[in-house]
């Protein structure tokens, strides 16, 4: 059975955390409480499964480009980790805090964390509190490092493949990333032509706690 779930691909899992989770809510939910969690598990797990709920990397990252500004994007990782790295105009906000924070009920909201696992959690939580419209950045920092700052490309590449790296590539370099070429097991950087090890760039984007922001009105 445990070799089974790990077969699985990372949207079933996610739908099956969405149901389990959705189970457990209802068993502890108290009609009379005002504070009850309202979840619909199937409805959940099926926009998991169809990864209606995902953003690609890139896609976000010609959001940014483009300053769309129509969505918050919300780093959930620790402080540390936020404080060190972060995607350019996130805000910082811990899973424990979410329904405190200053998210509105009726705006647009990409999470993120290193994964999708706390990501998927966080989902949970404001989809089953009501929020209309929340997405997840289809594997976290993670994709962002692997697509956005460190994209790489065989040496053997076909010339297709190398005129989609090019695209890739100035995304890459707009976001202070380190685009290579590999061959043989050794990286190059596309820039410098010389043998590097990736490390995090050094960028200055805007942070800070989605707290200090004044509430909006909310929509009925």
């Amino acid at each position: 059975m445990k070799e089974k779930l790990m077969k699985l691909s990372t949207p079933w899992k996610l739908a099956i955390l969405a149901g389990i989770l959705g189970f457990i809510a209802l068993l502890i939910g108290n009609p009379s409480n005002k504070n009850v969690i309202d979840v619909n598990a199937k409805e959940m797990a099926l926009a998991t499964v169809k990864n209606q709920d995902r953003i690609d990397a890139m896609i976000l990252a010609d959001w940014l480009i483009k300053e769309n500004a129509d969505y918050t994007l919300v780093d959930l990782r620790t402080e540390k980790e936020f404080s060190e790295y972060s995607i350019p105009n996130s805000v910082n906000i811990p899973i424990e805090s979410l329904l405190t924070s200053d998210l509105m009920r009726n705006q647009k909201i990409l999470l993120y964390g290193n994964d999708d696992v706390a990501s998927a959690q966080a989902w949970f939580i404001l989809k089953s509190s009501n929020y209309k419209a929340v997405y997840i950045l289809k594997g976290g920092m993670n994709a962002w490092k692997n697509e956005i700052l460190f994209p790489k490309l065989d040496a053997a590449a076909t010339a297709e493949q190398t005129a989609a790296f090019e695209k890739v590539k100035q995304v890459s370099l707009h976001f202070g990333g380190t685009p290579q070429i590999v061959s043989g097991g050794t990286a190059t950087t596309v820039a410098a032509q010389t043998i590097t090890a990736p490390t995090m760039p050094k960028l200055t984007a805007p942070a800070g706690k989605i707290g200090g922001a004044k509430k909006k009105k909310e929509g009925c």
